[in-house]
């Protein structure tokens, strides 16, 4: 007994599928889940990286969601294999950055912005 990993987190967003239209085909993740929850429209939708354990919960009008939740830092660290080209390829995809990728001993690290003002960093690992 015990737990054993991650399921998922939640991103609190103002609009599903404008969320669902940033998340799977600018960052390129996959949509795996997008189920009706309610009579109220509703629905459990979740995305993830290719290849991830863990999903991201788009949550709107359930559960903790309030308005006043939509936006800000998230707190989730996502790994990319080269931050240059993963900046680059996302700038010109029209993402926000919060200021330029910052090299640090423990990796680059950068602050993308999604469509609701919530915020996330992308991280490469240190090499070598």
């Amino acid at each position: 007994m015990g737990i054993t990993k991650l399921y998922s987190a939640d991103i609190f967003v103002s609009d599903v599928d404008r969320a669902i239209d940033f998340y799977v085909n600018t960052l390129g993740f996959e949509k795996r889940l997008d189920e009706p929850m309610d009579d109220e429209g509703h629905r459990w939708v979740e995305v993830a990286p290719r290849g991830s354990d863990v999903s991201l919960v788009l949550a709107h009008g359930f559960g903790h969601w309030t308005p006043e939740r939509v936006g800000g830092y998230t707190g989730l660290i996502l790994s990319v294999d080269s931050m240059a080209s993963t900046h680059e390829a996302l700038k010109a995809a029209g993402v926000t950055f919060v200021g330029e990728p910052d090299p640090s001993p423990y990796g680059v690290f950068a602050e993308v912005g999604d469509p609701d003002g919530n915020t996330f960093i992308l991280h490469e690992a240190p090499r070598g």
